[in-house]
């Protein structure tokens, strides 16, 4: 306990979360606007310890009430330089969630923060006690943080006017890394912020590879390995390439060993289903494979309507979070999608086939022009997907989709009939031989043989490279 707040602060509060039934405030988060800010400044331009307020403070809000929120940090030092912004920034998530009773997610622009009832019941009046209690966290952990001064903003109109002003440093910092490859480095970085949510997760920073909460770029790791080596930033010998395509390293498999705790034997940082990158909980975007057409769809945090498979992002990122490695399920930062090593182990744009609309907006200059992707204005169904696919003559429809060395990765929606056997005739009741479409798929060719009735024949259904569900499947004779 620290004698001066009203709370405790504790790594071990880490992983806290504040239900909307306890909840006092909700600040930022899904539908209020918000961001975190950290800009570096001369000495003589930051006020150590100084808190200014621009909007409403905690006794001013309703109980259940939900905030537009902004946080913005001053900081300046000897050491300090403007490559570690993003670096001290993203330890705002981190030591924050130390404060007992406060609870802070994402970062950048989708920061999402809650206050309990028991913290307000037991003395917590005002945001300055938690900004104070950050800017004593940033200097005890950081050292090279001489001076740090806080401005919280929970004024809407000054919130949404200064997120702009915000979105264009996040902007800044990174396209730096757009022109640097991740063959022209001998060091990648990695990051285990997010270990108390997903122990066994391990982000892997190169510059091709944005962290996955988009925050920390190529530039930002190593600039915080330097002043901070001890920190949850470390540098990765990126050590032999074992395969350029999937972007897999002898330095990143031992990595992946050593950071999961054994959990992992490899990643590869550039495949959707072989070995993939693992996910915590802060991913920008959420990736999922859908075999009814064999493409892959994406969604972020805000959107909030269903995907053509029928889940919203919060469902979707269950399957993709908490450190797992699945195949068919990947999160990523939205800068990835601008890199030219994109998924390209599995045909980068070429096999994406779905995003909301603002999502594909923000990115629209990194799509091919010859890759037409749905969006909710679309396809809201997996039918209306196929149909939007096969009218746009989309890759994974023609069968183009290739990997950057040229291989073939899939044949595109092929028909195939295979003729029975002469001893294997169809009979007349049980109808005429099936076409089924193949996709290129990860499942191997196998067959299911249905016997009709008490006949001697049947139908056979052959499934090549196919990723097959069905909840229900009925046989019935002609004419019943």
């Amino acid at each position: 306990m620290v004698e001066e707040f009203p709370f405790d602060i504790n790594p071990m509060y880490e992983g806290e979360r504040i239900r909307k039934g306890d909840m006092h405030v909700e600040l930022g988060g899904p539908e209020k606007p918000g961001f975190e800010l950290v800009q570096s400044a001369e000495m003589g331009e930051v006020e150590d310890g100084k808190f200014t307020l621009i909007g409403p403070d905690l006794p001013e809000m309703e109980e259940g009430s939900k905030i537009a929120y902004a946080m913005i940090y001053k900081i300046a030092g000897a050491q300090v330089e403007k490559d570690l912004e993003g670096i001290v920034e993203r330890r705002n998530h981190d030591f924050q969630n130390f404060i007992q009773g406060y609870m802070h997610l994402n970062q950048r622009y989708d920061v999402w923060n809650r206050i309990s009832k028991d913290a307000v019941a037991k003395g917590l009046n005002s945001l300055e006690m938690i900004a104070k209690a950050t800017i004593k966290l940033f200097k005890g952990e950081m050292p090279f943080l001489e001076k740090v001064e806080a401005i919280y903003i929970t004024d809407e109109a000054e919130v949404l006017k200064r997120l702009e002003d915000a979105k264009s440093t996040y902007d800044y910092r990174d396209a730096r890394t757009r022109d640097l490859h991740d063959e022209d480095v001998e060091m990648f970085y990695s990051c285990t912020l997010c270990q108390s949510f997903a122990p066994t997760n391990v982000c892997v920073i190169t510059p091709d590879r944005v962290s996955l909460c988009g925050a920390i770029n190529w530039f930002d790791g190593r600039a915080a390995a330097k002043v901070d080596p001890e920190g949850p930033n470390a540098p990765i010998p990126v050590g032999e390439c074992i395969d350029s395509i999937t972007g897999e390293y002898t330095g990143v498999n031992e990595k992946a060993v050593a950071s999961s705790g054994g959990e992992y034997s490899k990643i590869k940082l550039h495949s959707f289903f072989d070995s993939p990158h693992t996910s915590c909980g802060c991913f920008e975007v959420a990736g999922f494979y859908i075999p009814e057409v064999d493409g892959i769809g994406w969604t972020h945090r805000g959107y909030s309507g269903v995907t053509p498979v029928g889940l919203p992002f919060s469902t979707i990122a269950g399957q993709v979070g908490g450190g797992k490695q699945v195949e068919g399920f990947l999160g990523i930062g939205i800068e990835y999608f601008r890199s030219p090593k994109f998924i390209q182990a599995d045909g980068g744009w070429n096999r994406v086939v779905w995003m909301p609309k603002d999502l594909k907006e923000k990115v629209g200059e990194s799509i091919p022009q010859d890759v037409p992707i749905a969006t909710e204005d679309d396809a809201m169904d997996i039918d209306a997907l196929t149909e939007f696919l096969k009218s746009n003559n989309h890759p994974v429809v023609t069968g183009v989709t290739r990997d950057v060395d040229g291989e073939k990765l899939t044949d595109g929606w092929v028909e195939e009939v295979e003729e029975e056997a002469a001893s294997e005739a169809v009979t007349p009741a049980a109808g005429a031989q099936q076409m089924m479409p193949t996709f290129g798929g990860a499942m191997p060719q196998f067959s299911m043989p249905m016997q009709s009735g008490g006949g001697d024949g049947g139908v056979k259904l052959i499934l090549k490279n196919a990723t097959v569900s069905i909840e229900k499947l009925i046989i019935k004779k002609k004419g019943e």
